[in-house]
């Protein structure tokens, strides 16, 4: 099955790049050049992915990405950046996008980055049909829901994007366990690359940020020093 990918991205070299080895995994990539052009083709929809450049002529990423965490249909986005700094990169994160990726970047490290996102989609689709029979996970005063995709925390719903709730009921679901940084990458993520397990450092302080009373004292997601990180048990 051929999937459609909206690659927004204002440098044509780069976007036809990518437009050409889309086709290599079995994707069609459509071009536009800036973030007003993004919305309106999302809008249009037939999209099961977007590729979004951080740095866009009129709207920037940022806000292209917000706009379409507003609407009611989900769609992937892994965002491109310039800009290497951990502000941006959790900017990014909190308006929604699913990845991101720094520039310059490898056409194959992108390949694989798009491929695990639509691993992703297509195993929380086939569980679909199985989620009536997921029970809730309570852990003091942390509720999960997997059936709603939602998390609340002392009665109040917390807002998550789609990687950190799949992050949190992964932990969840193996209390006690014991995962590195490399095994969350490709339990989680369905990829790893070296020397990006600050991807799990940032998803993992933003969690605990949302959930956690005292996210220096963490109740829930907890250091194992040396190692890497558990769900408490």
């Amino acid at each position: 099955m051929t999937r459609k990918v909206l690659i927004v991205e204002d440098d044509p070299d780069i976007a036809r790049l990518v437009q050409m080895h889309l086709q290599d995994i079995d994707c069609e990539g459509e071009i536009v050049g800036d973030g007003d052009q993004a919305l309106a083709a999302c809008r249009r929809g037939g999209y099961q992915l977007v590729v979004l450049d951080l740095m866009l002529p009129g709207q920037d990423g940022l806000s292209v990405c917000r706009a379409l965490r507003a609407e009611k249909r989900y769609i992937p986005i892994l965002m491109l950046t310039a800009k290497s700094s951990e502000l941006d990169r959790v900017l990014g994160l909190e308006m929604g996008a699913d990845d991101y990726l720094t520039k310059p970047f490898s056409i194959p490290e992108l390949m694989a980055r798009i491929k695990a996102l639509f691993r992703r989609v297509d195993a929380i689709s086939s569980a679909a049909d199985t989620a009536v029979e997921a029970a809730p996970i309570a852990c003091g005063e942390l509720e999960i829901d997997p059936v709603r995709h939602q998390v609340q925390v002392r009665g109040e719903v917390v807002e998550l994007t789609a990687r950190e709730f799949d992050l949190l009921y992964h932990f969840a679901c193996h209390p006690g366990r014991v995962y590195s940084r490399t095994q969350l990458l490709d339990q989680v993520w369905g990829y790893n690359h070296e020397g990006y397990e600050h991807t799990v450092n940032t998803h993992i302080n933003r969690l605990r940020a949302k959930i956690e009373s005292d996210a220096a004292k963490p109740r829930y997601i907890l250091t194992v020093w040396g190692v890497g990180y558990k769900f408490a048990d």
